[in-house]
């Protein structure tokens, strides 16, 4: 697909504009809902998060057997967060209850699938991929029960929606070096979005020495440095299948924050900001 095709189809602002403000939502719900609500605020907003993801990577990828792919999409989601939701002191190796069962249900679905079974390989790694972000997002669920989870787990998110937000409006301005043909998303946005979230990782540190100042930094760079990356692997969803409508932004926004959440909870246990 060229560049000129690409516009042609999908304009720059369309490409980062709604995903921009459906990160926007999405921070919002992960920050508002648990000050208000606590743990139960925390599971509304992974729940919704998790049924969007759903529903807009199944229509976004094309994936074949499209009721099935969500069922599985849902139970996956709901299993991660019972085995991280229910316990004192959740185990994310628990989680493998969920992704080895989800993994056989997936291979199965697809091989059950009426002939001629079309995009076999595509269309399981696809629901494969769903099934391992729906579960991810559940260790948001898991980090806000660590030691100074609810802070930890307020500055992640807040680290990924910023890093979102810069990445795509510095992306609507100057997509130029393209860090790949056809695809809208450029160096500076990349290099500025985690940029962001270093900084907002410093400014909701405590106050300390230098130290606590270097542990908010490689947080910030860490848990923003994968959500940048992933951004950019939706935008190549985007520049494919340009014509899926709401569910681009939807996908653009939401992976993001589910590839961050590990790393923020395998961070909070190894620092304190």
């Amino acid at each position: 697909m060229s560049h000129a095709t690409l516009e042609a189809e999908l304009p720059r602002t369309a490409h980062h504009v709604p995903a921009a403000g459906a990160a926007l939502v999405g921070t919002g719900l992960l920050v508002g809902l648990p000050a208000v609500l606590g743990d139960t605020g925390r599971l509304a907003a992974v729940v919704a998060l998790q049924v969007a993801l759903v529903a807009a990577w199944v229509l976004a990828t094309g994936i074949r057997g499209f009721v099935g792919s969500l069922g599985i999409g849902v139970l996956a989601a709901a299993g991660a967060d019972l085995l991280m939701g229910l316990p004192e002191r959740p185990d994310l190796g628990l989680l493998l209850l969920v992704l080895g069962p989800g993994f056989l249900l997936s291979v199965v679905h697809q091989m059950a699938r009426p002939a001629p079974r079309r995009y076999l390989v595509a269309s399981l790694a696809g629901v494969l991929l769903l099934v391992c972000a729906v579960v991810a997002l559940s260790v948001l669920l898991a980090l806000g029960r660590t030691p100074e989870g609810p802070r930890l787990a307020t500055t992640a998110v807040l680290v990924v929606g910023a890093a979102l937000v810069v990445g795509h409006l510095v992306d609507l301005a100057l997509p130029r070096p393209a860090l790949a043909p056809g695809v809208p998303r450029g160096l500076p946005g990349l290099v500025l979005a985690v940029l962001a979230g270093v900084g907002v990782a410093l400014l909701r540190r405590q106050p300390g020495d230098l130290l606590d100042a270097l542990s908010a930094a490689t947080y910030g760079a860490a848990i923003a440095a994968v959500a940048v990356l992933v951004a950019v692997g939706a935008s190549y969803v985007v520049a494919e299948r340009p014509q899926r409508g709401w569910a681009l932004p939807l996908v653009q926004a939401v992976l993001p924050f589910a590839a961050a959440a590990p790393v923020a909870f395998f961070l909070a246990l190894q620092t304190s900001l």
